[in-house]
């Protein structure tokens, strides 16, 4: 069977573009952020942590991290389900 590797470049792609988004959003809305963050965490109290880092550094890190991990995601989500499709 051809190998294709658009469903796991289609997910790379969309998590890059929400993490800029979300980003960019911290910047502009910490505070905002910071209790959306702490609602999916079941109220963890998540001030307790620290503040955004907010360096260009995390900002790489971060967009390179999520982006191979998403595609990595989506090329098993392939092979997982062409193997229940049969």
């Amino acid at each position: 069977m051809k190998q294709s590797y658009a469903i796991p470049n289609a997910l790379a792609v969309t998590t890059a573009i929400i993490y800029v988004l979300c980003r960019v959003l911290v910047g502009l809305f910490p505070d905002v952020s910071f209790a959306i963050a702490q609602s999916w965490f079941h109220g963890i109290e998540l001030g307790k942590l620290g503040a955004w880092n907010l360096t260009m550094s995390s900002f790489i890190s971060g967009i390179i991290s999520s982006t191979i991990t998403a595609w990595i995601v989506g090329y098993i989500f392939i092979k997982v389900y062409r193997l229940f499709a049969k």
